[in-house]
């Protein structure tokens, strides 16, 4: 049986492999045991190349995985994580995107692979091939899309729903985040924050075709000072969210703002949800006109008559 082209076929293999195993066992569905699948699978499938070795190590601070042969040439590989992440939704993921890149690109850099905590959140198979790919990869094999379709039907998505999912795939909220965002027909963005800047941020599809998106990864961009993200807000304000008026966020539109930090305060991660639908451009040029008009009368001190 040739090996399928595409992360997306490797993942649909797997989960089947999965399915008739946990069947047959009486195992729950989720979350999926990564480690052993990632031994079992490459002993049956590459029985020359098995990985033989799946463990966390001391990294240097920002990488979060690796896939590394083993040095001794006897064509074994070995799957490490970053044992100082304390997330095991990150340690998931971050062993099923190692997985990806074994089953998908270890013939291409057989020196292995090290990646990056930006790599994990790299979804743009455009922008970085490989990554792109391994993210591919774990997101379907973590969840599955006909699942994850059903724990969403019919609900109004927010921080609380998203955290659900996370904790159902035993993924981080920020790869449950970026899954949504990859099937929503809404208007939506991700916003990664560190230290009162941008680290990087992810428009859905939609949002893209309006042209609303930060180059993030290329600039320096600090987060908005009214936002929720650049406030000393509690926990639960920031969960519930706050709806800001156009202008905080990118956009001439009024965008709704979720944000949980993390324990260390080191990170934010921010859900900007913009209405449905895109303002026209004859819509747009009206609300430009009342911004000139409003800050006409200001200037004028709301006296024109002359």
């Amino acid at each position: 049986m040739s090996p399928p082209p595409t992360p997306q076929g490797w993942a649909i293999r797997l989960t089947q492999i999965l399915s008739l195993h946990q069947a047959a066992h009486g195992l729950p569905r989720f979350p999926i045991n990564v480690a052993a699948l990632a031994r079992d699978v490459s002993r049956q499938v590459f029985p020359d190349a098995p990985i033989t070795m799946v463990d966390g190590l001391k990294l240097s601070k920002g990488v979060e995985g690796m896939l590394m042969p083993h040095p001794n040439g006897s064509g074994e590989w070995g799957i490490i994580y970053n044992e100082t992440i304390r997330s095991e939704g990150r340690r998931n993921f971050t062993l099923a995107h190692e997985l990806g890149h074994y089953l998908l690109h270890r013939h291409q850099h057989p020196g292995g692979l090290e990646c990056s905590n930006r790599n994990m959140a790299d979804w743009d198979e455009g922008r970085n091939r490989i990554e792109g790919e391994a993210n591919t990869f774990a997101s379907y094999l973590l969840m599955p899309l006909d699942d994850f379709r059903a724990q969403i039907k019919g609900r109004v998505i927010d921080i609380d729903v998203l955290t659900e999912l996370a904790d159902r795939y035993a993924v981080s909220l920020t790869a449950a985040i970026l899954k949504w965002m990859t099937i929503t027909d809404k208007r939506a963005m991700i916003v990664v924050g560190k230290e009162g800047f941008m680290d990087w941020a992810w428009s859905s599809g939609p949002l893209i075709k309006s042209g609303i998106y930060y180059a993030a990864r290329q600039n320096v961009i600090e987060l908005p000072p009214a936002s929720l993200a650049a406030q000393d807000v509690d926990g639960d304000t920031g969960r519930h969210g706050r709806r800001h008026p156009a202008g905080v966020w990118k956009g001439s539109e009024p965008v709704r703002e979720m944000t949980v930090f993390s324990p260390s305060n080191e990170m934010t991660i921010s859900l900007l949800l913009y209405p449905d639908r895109a303002p026209s451009r004859r819509e747009m040029a009206e609300l430009e006109d009342e911004s000139t008009l409003d800050t006409f009368d200001k200037f004028m001190g709301g006296n024109t008559s002359g």
